[in-house]
């Protein structure tokens, strides 16, 4: 049986491979997208992604796909500030895997909290955009 993956992207994720590259990278989100597409489908998975600058979007696309059976997502700033998308991954009970291009916590003091870390299913830190293969990986295993 096909499981359904989701891939989720939160604000300025759009600008990967434009957006500082020395700490993001030069891939683009759409790269990824089709690199971890293509992985999961060797391994009978479908992948929807979504990827939104907009709080609300993000937490719409969630309940829209509560039916899912796991869960990418890079929440980018909101990471460090959204109660209400924490809220929507509870809520929605989405198994997840919280993924982020850069090391947090060599940054950034207000980067180094997470809301989201406490509810994940795994947490995928500063390996690049590796990560989310890493992710997709993880995810292969764990839904077999």
């Amino acid at each position: 049986m096909e499981k359904n993956i989701l891939l989720v992207n939160g604000p300025n994720l759009n600008l990967l491979g434009k957006r500082e590259p020395d700490v993001y990278g030069s891939q683009s989100l759409s790269d990824i997208e089709t690199e971890t597409r293509t992985f999961l489908q060797s391994h009978g998975c479908r992948l929807t992604t979504f990827q939104s600058n907009h709080e609300g979007e993000l937490i719409d696309f969630l309940h829209k796909h509560a039916d899912a059976d796991y869960l990418i997502i890079n929440p980018g700033g909101l990471t460090h500030t959204s109660v209400v998308l924490r809220d929507a991954l509870a809520g929605t009970e989405i198994p997840f895997i919280e993924v982020h291009i850069s090391n947090v916590h060599a940054r950034e003091s207000f980067r180094h909290h997470s809301y989201l870390s406490a509810i994940a299913s795994g947490i995928i830190i500063g390996c690049g955009v590796q990560g989310y293969r890493l992710a997709a990986e993880l995810i292969v295993q764990r839904v077999a």
